[in-house]
């Protein structure tokens, strides 16, 4: 192995175990307890170590919400395909999306609430965005006769972000989330 190579993979190892860093801690205290100054000791690095990594918290959020991002594809994914019908998989879908954002608020938040610089819905946009945004065209595919496909999962994916940020922030009766879940899944499988 060449110098450059162990080089690079240490570069990596670091950036991973800041980003591992700013996901734990911001799902125990928030995202306004991640610092690059606690990072800083909770990685055991200084913080311009840091900030030769990540330009600023924006940046570590932006590599936590990517990650994020391949998370929840897998997460789908396995949904999807686990479903045996069509209808079964869209609702899967929208119950294993609830359930990602329940058991981890921090992280979702830094994928799809907290301001990350990151080209959403664009070609640019990261593979892991791409991913997941995919599982959700691929279970509304069935369902979307003659419309515009990613318009529609567009739809179905801020429906569903809609519910369960506004149910998490008590907006909307928790104990209510189920029933309304599957009146959003019945006018899209119909």
């Amino acid at each position: 192995m060449s110098i450059q190579s162990r080089r690079e993979r240490e570069r990596a190892e670091r950036e991973k175990l800041i980003v591992t860093a700013a996901r734990e801690l911001a799902e125990a205290e928030g995202w306004e307890a991640v610092t690059t100054r606690r990072l800083a000791e909770r990685v055991e690095y200084s913080q311009p170590v840091l900030y030769s990594h990540f330009k600023n918290k924006v940046a570590i959020m932006a590599a936590v919400a990517v990650e994020g991002c391949a998370d929840l594809a897998e997460e789908l994914r396995a949904a999807r395909t686990a479903a045996p019908d069509a209808r079964r998989a869209l609702a899967d879908v929208g119950a294993a999306y609830a359930a990602f954002a329940e058991r981890r608020p921090a992280l979702y938040d830094a994928m799809f609430s907290q301001f990350v610089a990151l080209p959403f819905a664009t070609p640019e946009a990261p593979p892991a965005l791409h991913a997941a945004f995919g599982e959700l065209v691929e279970a509304v595919r069935p369902h979307a006769g003659g419309d515009d496909l990613p318009m529609l999962t567009e739809t179905f994916w801020a429906a569903l972000h809609g519910l369960v940020t506004l149910m998490r922030d008590g907006r909307l009766p928790r104990e209510h989330h189920d029933h309304r879940l599957a009146l959003l899944l019945a006018r899209f499988t119909g």
